[in-house]
């Protein structure tokens, strides 16, 4: 008895939407709108998050040491400075492992490769290259460097990498911000076009309504369909979403590969691995959303 009028509650949900087939067609296209808001949102995290991850993977500090200085010494050196409590690890990068590092990184400039051999000798010195335990203790890093005293330090290179991941982070936190904004604008226009599509629904219906109520119809018989339709909207909304995510990552990864070079950042791959949750979610969120929207539009206007 129950399966049957279910069954019955479904057939009159789609016949709604059928029926009211502009106003369901507007209500899709605003949840698919905000449902790609919430996919952009998703993305900035995404890409921000591999950009500091990368950043934080590269970040280092530089000891340039005379050119003259002995590998007994260097090597001294490199043993005290992986013994701070602040360094992860230390790399020794000779003169020939420099001289080999510059060619390759240069090797499409054959002007700076020809006055390299007209040098006669190699220019550069050794050095040593240092990894922090943690980038919010990259000042303590810098301290404890700043006091080792040692001759064959030539110069030292210590780059405000702090500086670049705050930038990273304010213009993450602003992205998503804005993001937010719109998302909740969005939200708010899908709440306030179901509860106007239910609403219409109710007065199309509100002769059936009426009639019943007359003849011992349950208030769930009578106020399901209209929460079903919300569900039905939600779930037409997420299929749009996922017909028109898909192209747009394949269209905008191949300029993610290249902008992003060096760093390991696929949109295309994590929608792939996290496909069930990602679109699961946003059907869940739409639902709940939706249907609140008709709970208070049915509440309102289908006491006949």
């Amino acid at each position: 008895m129950f399966l049957l009028s279910f069954l019955r509650v479904i057939k009159f949900s789609l016949q709604d939407v059928a029926r009211n087939i502009w106003l369901s067609i507007i209500t899709v296209i605003i949840i698919t709108l905000a449902l790609f808001s919430v996919n952009l949102l998703l993305g900035v995290k995404i890409l921000t998050s591999a950009t500091i991850r990368a950043v934080k993977d590269k970040v280092d500090v530089s000891l340039y040491l005379r050119s003259e200085a002995s590998e007994n010494l260097i090597l001294a050196l490199k043993s005290q400075v992986a013994s701070l409590n602040s360094v992860k690890e230390v790399n020794y990068v000779s003169k020939q492992a420099a001289l080999q590092s510059f060619r390759e990184k240069h090797k499409n400039n054959p002007e700076i490769l020809q006055a390299l051999l007209e040098l006669g000798k190699n220019p550069l010195s050794p050095s040593l290259i240092i990894k922090p335990k943690d980038i919010n203790n990259y000042d303590e890093l810098i301290m404890s460097l700043n006091k080792i005293d040692n001759d064959i330090i030539e110069s030292r290179n210590f780059d405000d990498h702090k500086a670049i991941l705050a930038k990273i982070n304010n213009i993450a936190q602003k992205a998503n911000q804005a993001g937010l904004f719109v998302s909740s604008l969005f939200v708010l226009i899908t709440i306030l076009v179901v509860y106007n599509a239910v609403r219409v629904a109710i007065f199309t219906h509100k002769r059936e309504i009426g009639i019943m109520k007359l003849v011992g119809a349950s208030t769930w018989f009578i106020r399901a369909p209209y929460l079903i339709s919300a569900m039905i909207y939600a779930l037409l909304g997420v299929i749009m979403i996922i017909i028109i995510i898909y192209p747009f990552l394949n269209l905008i990864q191949p300029y993610l590969a290249e902008f992003f070079s060096g760093f390991e950042v696929n949109l295309l791959a994590y929608y792939n691995s996290n496909f069930l949750l990602i679109f699961g979610l946003e059907f869940l969120a739409a639902s709940l959303i939706n249907i609140s929207a008709s709970l208070v539009a049915v509440g309102k206007y289908s006491k006949v």
